[in-house]
């Protein structure tokens, strides 16, 4: 398993964020070594961001799972093998078994290839992608950054984000996001991280910090 982001404090993208911020210093020193793997298959990577959509991170690993099980290697040919009803049996919505299919349908037929050069922006990724139906922007970030790696990521839309942001900052502006990502440029993909990973370890039920 390749590792794509192997972070902690030290790191020298955090050491800079962590000079430019001291809210975000803080959030580096509380939460320590980070590693993000990379997704290696970059149609599993979507078809499970799709299945993510405004489901719960618990909710969304367990759904993948028994599409897992029901498809083995989640591929174009292994989701379009599995009948609608066996997926709906794991859970996945109508909506979204056509989403998932439909995607399928264009990776066979290379209609949509996922594999970018690494000079391709990403606005055009985002561009790119978003012509499939079902695949939102925040999907598409999704891939910029668990897939590609880009290291200048941050996803507006994205609920936890908000919410992490507005704690780490004690605001409740609806604009802290893009306010506070000014600061971390070129490096917002790695404040939301750590902002991910707040959230995942239920800090932001703490009160007293900093």
């Amino acid at each position: 398993m390749r590792i794509l982001f192997d972070l902690n404090p030290d790191e020298p993208r955090v050491r800079q964020l962590c000079l430019a911020d001291r809210r975000f210093a803080w959030l580096a020193e509380r939460i320590g070594s980070l590693e993000i793997p990379s997704r290696e298959n970059a149609f599993e990577s979507l078809t499970r961001s799709l299945i993510g959509q405004q489901l719960s991170v618990k909710a969304a690993g367990t759904i993948c799972g028994r599409v897992e099980e029901k498809c083995g290697l989640i591929t174009p040919d292994s989701v379009l093998a599995v009948s609608e009803e066996e997926l709906r049996s794991a859970g996945v919505s109508r909506a979204k078994i056509g989403y998932i299919q439909g995607l399928a349908e264009l990776v066979k037929r290379e209609e949509l290839v996922l594999n970018f050069p690494d000079s391709a922006g990403n606005e055009e990724v985002i561009n790119t992608l978003t012509g499939a139906k079902g695949i939102g922007r925040w999907t598409a970030e999704m891939f910029l950054i668990f897939c590609l790696g880009r290291e200048d990521v941050l996803s507006l839309g994205d609920a936890g984000l908000r919410r992490a942001a507005g704690w780490l900052y004690d605001r409740s502006d609806s604009d802290i996001l893009e306010v506070s990502g000014e600061m971390w440029k070129p490096y917002r993909t790695i404040v939301s991280l750590y902002l991910w990973e707040a959230v995942n370890r239920g800090l932001l039920n703490e009160k007293d910090f900093i």
